[in-house]
């Protein structure tokens, strides 16, 4: 049976039938539980994952030990600390699970192979990263433009599923808003389907 990552490989990056085995024996997978951390503050990423099933976070904490929520990773999305990734600095942020979580895991080195072996590889993921800084773009904007009820929006929209898979105040901090005005933005908005 076919690994939820071939087929993102086969079916979203077209990478070819013939690099397909090549780029499977680059990677490696692991299974982990529920709320363990795969990336602490302070430590240098050296990570990409993919999430085959299960849900991921990163997220930085405040001094007070406030989480603020950064993005989350549901299945068939990647999810690293880029900048520690890339630059091989220490992490502002943990990234951890959510939910019995199986990964995809692999490195820089494992990219770097991949575009050599498939151009189809090389082209996606340059449109990867292009998406990721234009999304960051989006969310900045949201977050210092629009009011409580717009960002909750925009969160069903980009995560239709995972308002019921994750606690309220998760949702909240990743909106940068408090439970309690969630609670009323979903109020209203239950209100006026009615």
């Amino acid at each position: 049976m076919e690994s939820p990552f071939y087929i993102y490989l086969k079916d979203k990056v077209h990478v070819r039938p013939e690099h397909l085995p090549m780029l499977m024996q680059l990677i490696h997978k692991k299974s982990v539980s529920k709320n363990e951390i795969l990336l602490f503050s302070g430590q240098i990423c050296s990570s990409i994952f993919f999430v085959e099933k299960g849900l991921l976070r990163l997220y930085s904490a405040d001094e007070t030990g406030k989480e603020h929520i950064i993005q989350f990773a549901p299945e068939n999305w990647f999810l690293s600390e880029r900048g520690s990734l890339y630059f091989g600095t220490p992490s502002d942020f943990f990234i951890d699970a959510l939910e019995e979580t199986s990964l995809v895991v692999f490195d820089q080195q494992f990219i770097d192979r991949a575009a050599e072996i498939s151009p189809e590889f090389r082209t996606y993921n340059e449109y990867i990263l292009q998406n990721h800084i234009r999304e960051l773009q989006l969310r900045i904007n949201l977050l210092i433009g629009s009011n409580a009820q717009k960002r909750y929006l925009e969160f069903i929209k980009l995560y239709p599923d995972l308002t019921m898979r994750i606690p309220q105040w998760m949702i909240a901090s990743y909106l940068g808003i408090t439970a309690e005005s969630l609670s009323r933005v979903r109020k209203m908005l239950a209100h006026q389907k009615k």
